[in-house]
């Protein structure tokens, strides 16, 4: 084997000092933009849907340097790997992917730029330059994907996520939760290049980036549709309560909920964001006589699952296709909300039951009048309901993103509550339940209001529709003729009706 030499490291010494000759050479590029100069410049600045990015891009090159071209796009990326364990014990089988899901170009006349191409030594060139955060992606950032439903969501402009140096908000940076094997980021990007003459090969003369942190505007959606056999998600749970250890039965004691309207991110990070969730309480009483059973302590947890992908996905994540493909990953972690003591809820006494049919639904089992549905157990006669109502509220030292599904990754959020049960031979968290919920955004001040413009020019647009539309005059028919007075103008009836793929690439290194 060959062992390092004297003559080797001088060549090493030299290689290097030659890299850092060459870009000292190199022009050199600032990028400015507008509103982070001043009193904002400690921190970076977060752009929501329909925001302005404006700025200048300041070229100085240090000797005359010739080019071909200058590039300002604002560009987004996002890139993952897994780690796949192989037969030996100590090889590691690594799988990446990168997909550029968004490049904005900026339009730069040819009478800004030098003639002929060549930047002249200790002279500065300046071109501005104005992007807008679209409200979502073209088609083809997603053109693997035959499901509407799926491709609308993969479509929707994602945050930015995994980035130590933009999470947060304002001069605050804090964890978003994500692993380093997801990443999406934003970026200004400046390039200059240049064609060789022999072989006509681009080359890069120059280039610089400046990271954006983008937080868009995310609505809520509808909930997800979970039935009783779901291995994700337990919106309903039923427990035999018993009198004693080795007593009879008390009652059958059930717990359910709904999934919460989602947590609301504002524009702003003035406001705490908090939602609440509704926990239903029914109880299937053994004998008349038997009275439900006392409460403990009721805890909220909120699950974060990050699941990212170096294959393009055509559907949503799950665990039932993520136990089987190796190139997916589930990345998970559990912050404590909220526990409360729930002792003292109010037992409500119904005397009969209704008339109800189970059904798998998103909104649980929960009959007509508001009530839980019977227990299994249940033989008809009294039985007992409550209500509890638990806030919840965002933890401030985490910086949380919107829920959102893009080619390569996800990030979803559920709901943990966990009932405790004062009953013999009954330790611990007695009942638990999982819900999906999810975290929506609002959008900046001017994503609203083009959201309202986009409102009243469909408005404008139905009434002029309904002004043009073809309108019936023709003479009543001939059942009306016999009551009415003959016309020799019949007047105009009026009518009004609303008209009706990505790049992965796989490596495999040795550990």
């Amino acid at each position: 084997m060959h062992s390092p030499s004297v003559s080797d490291s001088v060549v090493a010494n030299m290689g290097y000092k030659v890299r850092n000759l060459a870009l000292s050479q190199q022009p050199s590029i600032d990028i400015f933009l507008k509103g982070t100069q001043g009193v904002h410049s400690a921190y970076v600045t977060s752009f929501s849907t329909m925001d302005k990015l404006e700025g200048t891009v300041s070229i100085t090159a240090k000797h005359d340097t010739r080019f071909d071209e200058l590039e300002i796009a604002f560009v987004g990326v996002s890139k993952t790997w897994v780690d796949r364990m192989t037969s030996g014990t100590t090889m590691n089988g690594r799988t990446e992917a990168s997909h550029r899901f968004l490049k904005l170009i900026q339009p730069i006349e040819d009478s800004s730029l030098p003639q002929p191409r060549i930047a002249e030594a200790g002279r500065t060139y300046s071109f501005p330059f104005t992007f807008v955060v679209p409200q979502q992606l073209v088609d083809s950032a997603c053109d693997i994907v035959s499901n509407d439903q799926i491709k609308s969501a993969h479509l929707q402009v994602p945050p930015s996520l995994g980035d130590p140096d933009l999470s947060g908000f304002g001069g605050v940076l804090l964890d978003d939760l994500s692993p380093s094997m997801a990443k999406i980021s934003y970026a200004i990007q400046v390039k200059m290049t240049r064609y060789r003459e022999t072989d006509g090969k681009a080359v890069t003369v120059a280039d610089k980036a400046r990271k954006v942190r983008v937080k868009p505007a995310f609505e809520e959606q509808p909930p997800l549709s979970v039935d009783e056999k779901d291995e994700e998600y337990r919106l309903r749970q039923e427990k035999t309560i018993r009198k004693g250890l080795f007593k009879g039965k008390l009652g059958r004691l059930v717990i359910e909920t709904a999934q919460p309207k989602s947590f609301s991110l504002p524009a702003s990070n003035s406001n705490t964001v908090t939602t609440m969730a509704k926990v239903l309480l029914r109880f299937d009483p053994a004998e008349a006589s038997a009275q439900p059973p006392k409460l403990g302590s009721l805890s909220s947890k909120l699950k974060i699952g990050t699941w990212f992908s170096t294959k393009p996905r055509k559907d949503y994540p799950s665990k039932k296709v993520f136990m089987y493909d190796a190139r997916q990953g589930l990345y998970s972690e559990t912050l404590s909300l909220s526990s409360r003591c729930v002792e003292s809820a109010k037992w409500e006494r119904h005397t009969s039951a209704s008339t109800l049919t189970r059904r798998d639904s998103a909104v649980s089992d929960v009959s007509s009048d508001g009530l839980p549905e019977a227990s299994s157990n249940y033989a008809g006669g009294m039985f007992y309901t409550a209500q509890i109502l638990v806030p919840l509220t965002l933890p401030t030292n985490k910086n949380f993103v919107p829920t959102f599904h893009s080619c390569l990754i996800s990030r979803v959020y559920a709901l943990k509550l966990e009932l405790s049960v004062q009953a013999p031979g009954m330790t611990g968290p007695s009942m638990s339940l999982k819900v999906p919920v999810q975290i929506s955004a609002e959008g900046s001040a001017r994503q609203e209001e083009h959201r309202r413009s986009i409102e009243e020019a469909a408005r404008a647009a139905i009434e002029a529709e309904a002004v043009f539309r073809a309108r019936s005059v023709a003479p009543p028919s001939d059942e009306y003729l016999g009551s009415s007075t003959a016309m020799t103008a019949l007047p105009p009836q009026y009518e009004f009706v609303a008209p009706g793929s990505p790049i992965a690439r796989q490596t495999v290194s040795a550990w």
